[in-house]
């Protein structure tokens, strides 16, 4: 798909009345249930390859776990440390890979782990050496031994006393909802039909088997009944919902498969660590890691690892995870971050696969690695993985999906080497070379942002009316137009992410971005919804 191709339109009438006419019509190849990381990427790796791909999501694209990441492309230095290197060194590849292809949202970011006792340094410096060495040609730049002084260059805010040195090494970042969105654009440009606020509300089945989906607009309650030859359960924490209702058609109970993992981010301003380079700490006091991310011209802290049994839509952090944060962010920070310092705090449940028999309750040492499983009926299950792999999960999933000859072969995968919207056709990142962007994911969010799409939300109305941190009136109209937008959180939260950096702000943009969407859309932009959201994301458990 040519990125210079003008932007599609994905106007609801229109998304809904092809929903209308496919269901009476056509048998899909593919249902994907599930609009996050990995329902995007099976959607976007089966049209690419030419078969016919419908895609619901009972919400926005990525409105879980896959727009609350810790927002790095990685390999996983932890897991490294755990010795799974098979899973490190896959991550590493895909790594590479989601650089390349969509340079304007995941672009390279140098860390930097300072070390307060003088064995840390070469310690650390073997492993990542190492790291550097299972990425092969696909690092972005050589891990490096940092005296003291080079140590507070890179940090200038990280604390002083004690310190011994660090070691400097590359990762990645990016904007994970908009990657999203990127996925479902280019799905939708390869033929995909995806359409989100329509949740599946049941499995359809015939003689044992799965044929299909039944669904609803969440807009106006109309139903509708998809057929599909296969069926692809990609829901995230909320997969055995899905494996639930199929066992019922066979009269069995599932065994839930997914114990769900709260991850934890606090939001500061950039004052705390005025760099372009993240903090890492490997080990915390009570052997957490901890990172200090820049992004989007703010700070991000965290994160947690902590079991949660309930699936809320809008996860809550609990006040342990919350001092935590600050408490150690409070011992490698010269400024320490106070409560009042917070301008948001956001959670994401992790989808970790826990062996059948496991009933236990520390979700540290589950599997972060993806499991796709094929029902008697015929239903495919895909979950755990992370961000980083989302592509050859995909790519799994469909080789599982043919090998029960669910699909026919399509052919081989296309999504290696294929752009996403709006990348430019060459990496202007410069791979390999360690040097980022002047403007990146870790500066303030701007029409740099858009990538090869710049122009065109520059032609939209109002692109000279800034609302606040970056968006303007032409950004939001053409999040209504062509970014599936439909409400005031859409575009706060996801299209523009200013929930996630600066919650009071957001709600106080939200009033002006409703009146723009309903000029738009025509349809209730949910701002009452929305400012009780923002408020959330302010306050602090007691």
């Amino acid at each position: 798909m040519p990125s210079e191709l003008s932007p599609a339109p994905t106007r609801r009438s229109e998304l809904m009345e092809r929903l209308q006419q496919l269901s009476t019509s056509q048998v899909f190849d593919l249902a994907i249930i599930g609009g996050g990381a990995t329902g995007l990427g099976v959607a976007l790796d089966a049209a690419s390859r030419g078969l016919s791909v419908v895609l619901l999501e009972s919400h926005d694209f990525a409105k879980g776990t896959s727009s609350r990441a810790t927002k790095l492309v990685h390999g996983g230095v932890r897991y490294l440390a755990q010795g799974n290197v098979a899973l490190v060194r896959e991550a590493l590849h895909e790594r590479a890979t989601l650089l390349r292809n969509a340079p304007h949202l995941a672009q390279p970011l140098p860390f930097v782990m300072p070390s307060y006792k003088l064995w840390e340094t070469p310690f650390y410096g073997v492993g990542l050496k190492v790291y550097d060495a299972l990425a092969g040609k696909a690092g972005l730049g050589a891990t490096e031994l940092l005296g003291r002084g080079q140590t507070l260059q890179y940090l200038p805010t990280v604390q002083p006393d004690h310190l011994k040195g660090g070691v400097k090494y590359w990762d990645g970042q990016f904007d994970d909802a908009r990657l999203a969105l990127a996925l479902a654009r280019t799905a939708a440009a390869h033929g995909a039909l995806l359409v989100n606020y329509c949740a599946a509300t049941e499995l359809l089945h015939e003689n044992g088997k799965v044929v299909g989906v039944a669904c609803e607009d969440r807009e106006t309650g109309q139903a509708y009944q998809l057929r599909a030859r296969c069926v692809v359960n990609a829901a995230g924490v909320w997969v055995d919902e899905f494996r639930r209702k199929d066992g019922e058609a066979l009269g069995r109970v599932v065994k839930p498969m997914v114990a769900p993992s709260q991850g934890v981010h606090v939001v500061v301003d950039r004052e705390f660590l005025p760099t372009d380079h993240a903090l890492l700490v490997p080990k915390t006091q009570d052997g957490r890691v901890l990172f200090a991310v820049p992004w989007l011209g703010k700070t991000i802290l965290g994160t947690t690892d902590t079991p949660r049994h309930d699936l809320q839509r809008e996860p809550r952090p609990f006040k342990a995870e919350v001092d935590f944060i600050l408490g150690e962010s409070a011992r490698y920070l010269r400024k320490a971050p106070t409560r009042a310092d917070v301008k948001s705090v956001w959670v994401g449940l992790r989808p970790l696969v826990k062996p059948q028999d496991d009933e236990g309750e520390n979700t540290k040492g589950l599997s972060r690695e993806h499991t796709v499983l094929v029902s008697k009926t015929g239903l495919v299950t895909v979950t755990g993985g992370k961000w980083t792999t989302y592509r050859a999960m995909a790519e799994d999933v469909l080789a599982k999906c043919e090998e029960a000859q669910l699909l026919r072969n399509a052919g081989p995968c296309r999504t290696v080497q294929l752009p996403l919207v709006g990348a430019p056709k060459t990496n202007t990142i410069g791979e390999g070379d360690g040097q980022p962007l002047p403007l990146g994911i870790h500066s303030a969010p701007g029409l740099h942002m858009y990538g090869t799409e710049g122009a065109s939300v520059l032609a939209m109305p109002g692109a000279d009316r800034v609302l606040g941190h970056g968006l303007t009136e032409a950004m939001v109209r053409f999040a209504a137009r062509f970014e599936y937008a439909r409400t005031v959180e859409d575009v706060l939260a996801r299209r523009a992410r200013v929930l996630f950096l600066d919650a009071k702000l957001a709600a106080s943009l939200a009033p002006t971005v409703a009146d723009i969407l309903q000029e738009e859309n025509g349809c209730d932009p949910q701002l009452a919804d929305f400012l009780a959201l923002a408020e959330s994301y302010l306050t602090l458990p007691d």
